[in-house]
């Protein structure tokens, strides 16, 4: 199972892991947040994420998410990138997450690509007629 590792300003990261435990009805393994705050040295807090990279990473690679490209935490993330071992995301939010919990035991590029489009796919514009027609759907089609 590939490892996800959360950086985020804050408590972002440990929100957005407890929303997505409620939503599948259980807290996953291999999963980590890291809270970097502006008082933060970068350098200081390089340390404490390759502990929970090291924590979370059972063999078959880890994906770190960070919030905002180009932000201290997404510059941490860049710090401890490995090709097709650690591989990040930036843009996290709840729907990105829980799509990737939902695939975790495919391959680290196509967990890549299920961050993508669950971020993207996450993000609409809604009316209630469209709401309506969502909850009528599978819930297969929902993730």
């Amino acid at each position: 199972m590939i490892g996800i590792l959360i950086i985020t300003h804050g408590s972002l990261g440990e929100s957005l892991m407890e929303c997505a435990s409620h939503m599948l009805g259980k807290t996953p393994p291999q999963l980590a947040s890291l809270a970097v705050s502006s008082k933060d040295d970068p350098g200081s807090v390089l340390p404490k994420a390759l502990e929970l990279l090291a924590q979370v990473n059972s063999g078959e690679g880890v994906l770190v998410l960070s919030d905002m490209y180009g932000a201290t935490p997404c510059n941490i993330v860049t710090k401890i990138l490995q090709p097709a071992v650690v591989e990040g995301v930036a843009g996290v939010n709840l729907p990105m997450l829980v799509r990737v919990m939902t695939y975790r035991n495919e391959t680290l590029p196509i967990l890549v690509e299920k961050a993508l489009s669950g971020g993207r796919e996450g993000v609409v514009s809604f009316d209630r007629e469209s709401c309506e027609r969502y909850e009528q759907a599978p819930l297969n089609d929902r993730v």
